[in-house]
């Protein structure tokens, strides 16, 4: 083992003849008589490892073209290891750009879609605005621009967190004990209501005391959930909501009915731009649900899906 790590060259044609050998390693339990070791050292400098070579019988080793060939030897195991590494290290750096690349088309060409639409609407109320007095009618336009205006908030939001996470510091956290976690899920369930007058948002909260956790955050993700049934459930039924605190952890789940997610797209689903299904009157960037599990990472939990022709239901867990 010492001669092993050794960084020089180690030679001994006779273990037997040699008495700091046989004192320090005792070769007659192996029966060894000779023994060459070569040290590899990497075009950087740095020390890999030791090429050895060991008989049974004495050998003349100390020679030039003995040692000039496990030289040669060491040093073509240390280029072919340098060049292994570099390729390596290549098809990790084109795949990254590679990846990178589609992202960066798929946000501009999304981002350039979804934006649209919104600054479209405002841009034909201010139009619209200019060409009426009428008080009802100007009220009713100015609350479908706040409304778009709304929409473009949300979608640079949603911009501003996955450019977080892509640049690797995460979803940041306000974390503390949160004593109106319940009020705020409450609050999130309340508005989407209101935005869908026509849906049926069910809602179950079981929870006491405080949680440990990012209270917006955690009410950012339910609003992602419910706003995901909502858009892929199905119309003519519920969705439920569901929120416990057991001894040890906290839970938060969204549950839908309607068809099941394919599972070839749910192994993509926490992704940017994935979306569960491609509905015409779907807005959005596709990254609410790469948000929500960012969440759930910050927060040191999990988030799941379960999906099949009964239900879709996400799942958020979280140790306490």
């Amino acid at each position: 083992h010492e001669i092993r790590q050794h960084r020089d060259v180690v030679v001994i044609d006779n273990v037997a003849e040699d008495p700091n050998y046989r004192t320090h390693h005792t070769p007659q339990m192996y029966g060894l008589q000779s023994y060459i070791s070569m040290p590899i050292i990497l075009p950087d400098g740095r020390f890999f490892g030791t090429l050895c070579a060991i008989d049974p019988r004495p050998r003349l080793l100390n020679n030039p073209a003995t040692l000039g060939m496990f030289k040669l030897f060491a040093e073509l195991i240390a280029f072919h290891l340098d060049a292994h590494q570099q390729l390596a290290a290549s098809q990790a750096s084109l795949a990254s750009e590679v990846q990178n690349s589609e992202i960066r088309e798929q946000f501009i060409a999304v981002l350039g879609h979804d934006l649209r639409n919104p600054v479209a609407s405002v841009a034909a109320g201010l139009n619209l605005l200019d060409r009426t007095e009428d008080i009802a009618k100007i009220r009713k336009l100015t609350g479908m621009m706040r409304h778009s205006l709304m929409r473009m908030s949300g979608l640079i939001d949603d911009v501003l967190d996955f450019a977080r996470g892509r640049l690797g510091g995460g979803i940041q956290l306000d974390r503390g004990d949160e004593p109106e976690l319940k009020a705020m899920l409450e609050q999130v369930v309340g508005e989407l209501r209101s935005a869908h007058p026509d849906r049926e948002v069910l809602s179950e909260f079981d929870l006491s005391g405080p949680i440990d956790c990012d209270g917006a955050r955690i009410a950012q993700m339910l609003s992602n959930l419910v706003a995901n049934g909502l858009t892929h459930g199905a119309e003519d039924r519920p969705v439920t909501v569901r929120a416990h605190r057991a001894r040890d952890y906290f839970e938060l789940s969204v549950a839908n009915a309607g068809e099941p997610i394919p599972l070839v797209v749910r192994k993509e689903l926490f992704k940017p731009f994935v979306r569960a299904s491609a509905k015409p009157s779907q807005q959005g960037l596709g990254l609410g649900l790469y948000i929500c599990s960012e969440i759930a990472k910050a927060h040191g939990g999990t988030l799941e899906v379960v999906s099949d022709a009964g239900e879709t239901r996400f799942t958020f867990r979280m140790p306490l």
